[in-house]
Parts: C-alpha cells; structure tokens; sequence
C-alpha cells in the first residue's frame, strides 16, 4: 500500500484516500472556449509520460479536498515529496538524494 502524504492535513494516508489528478505546472487555457479543437485536445490528452520522477497534481477527496503538488518516481512508484499547490517546484537535484 502506498502512503501518500497532505502538504495540509499534514498526515501520511492510505493511496485510496485520494485521487490523480492529471501532470502539474500545465498552462491552462485562459479562454478554453477561444482554443481550436487541435489546442484543446493537446491540452485534454498530451503528457509527457516521463519515465522517472514527475511533478503530479493529487487531490485527497476524502479528507481536506484540497489539491496539491508531488513528485513521484514513476519506475518505482516513491513519492519522494508531496507539496501546496501554488508553490514553486522543489529542485529535482536535490530529491535525487533521496531515490539513492
């Protein structure tokens, strides 16, 4: 069972508490209604599908509701750090550390 901690409840909950939420730091359409269908659908469906580490948007649907920010180790599936949504994106550098 994966662990996955709340930047805002501030606990380590089971995987099953809460859900994904598509890629992080993603430019969002202003006007989703002036976007060709080519655009939108670039935006809806194309992702990087990195192999390795990831920033993701979670959202804890049954706790606080909230979403946020992780990285996450998609070989190995580690979160290496969970984070509020909004901040700046932690140094890939320095979570390398962590997967050693």
């Amino acid at each position: 069972m994966l662990l996955i901690h709340c930047p805002y409840c501030n606990e380590s909950l089971p995987e099953l508490e809460f859900t994904y939420a598509s890629e992080a730091h993603i430019a969002r359409p202003a006007n989703p209604s002036e976007t060709t269908d080519e655009e939108w659908a670039e935006y809806l469906f194309m992702r990087s599908n990195t192999k390795g580490l990831l920033y993701e948007r979670w959202r804890h649907f049954h706790g606080c509701g909230r979403f946020f920010n992780a990285v996450r180790d998609t070989v190995s599936d580690k979160f290496l750090t969970t984070y509020e949504a909004g901040a700046p994106r932690p140094d890939l550098s320095s979570l390398t550390e962590r997967l050693k």
